[in-house]
């Protein structure tokens, strides 16, 4: 009898999504977290700190710059995507859920910049948009932002939360 089967038997109750965990993915997690929010952040080499969250399995494009202290969110490693030539400065968030909300994608594409001590948080589908944050090509996010709407290709997007300028 396996360990998910033990579970249900004695509580009555189906046992969490954790329980299909191989042993290797169980080991890797806190292996994971340990790189990606502690040695990478402060590594004080800016391919260092790339290779490393690539290393982590980010799929970060070519010609990247991640600036210290930055937060990629290590159990949604899989739906943020880094297009190339990005520029992410120093304390950059990310944040692909949050309570009561499903595991969504964050898309930047290629040329994007994204200021200082920015927030991006993925949303949940309202009824005429996708769910996820997507930020085009070559736009822009002002420093201090909250980035939770897309951002179109080549626009500038500024505030709390963010609002595109025309």
């Amino acid at each position: 009898m396996d360990s998910k089967k033990i579970y249900e038997f004695r509580t009555g109750k189906k046992a969490p999504y954790y329980y299909d965990y191989s042993l290797v993915t169980i080991l890797m997690k806190p292996l994971r977290k340990f790189v990606a929010q502690v040695i990478a952040p402060n590594c004080p080499f800016s391919n260092l700190r790339v290779l490393l969250y690539k290393a982590c399995g980010f799929k970060i494009g070519k010609n990247v710059f991640i600036g210290m202290k930055c937060y990629l969110d290590d159990m949604c490693f899989d739906l943020l995507t880094i297009g190339d030539n990005v520029i992410i400065s120093y304390g950059v968030y990310f944040a692909c859920h949050g309570k009561n909300q499903k595991h969504l994608p964050i898309t930047i594409e290629n040329g994007a910049y994204i200021g200082m001590r920015s927030i991006v948080i993925a949303k949940n589908k309202d009824k005429n948009v996708r769910g996820g944050i997507y930020i085009g090509e070559n736009s822009i996010i002002g420093a201090g932002s909250l980035v939770n709407m897309d951002i179109p290709r080549g626009k500038t997007a500024v505030g709390v939360p963010c609002k595109i300028l025309e």
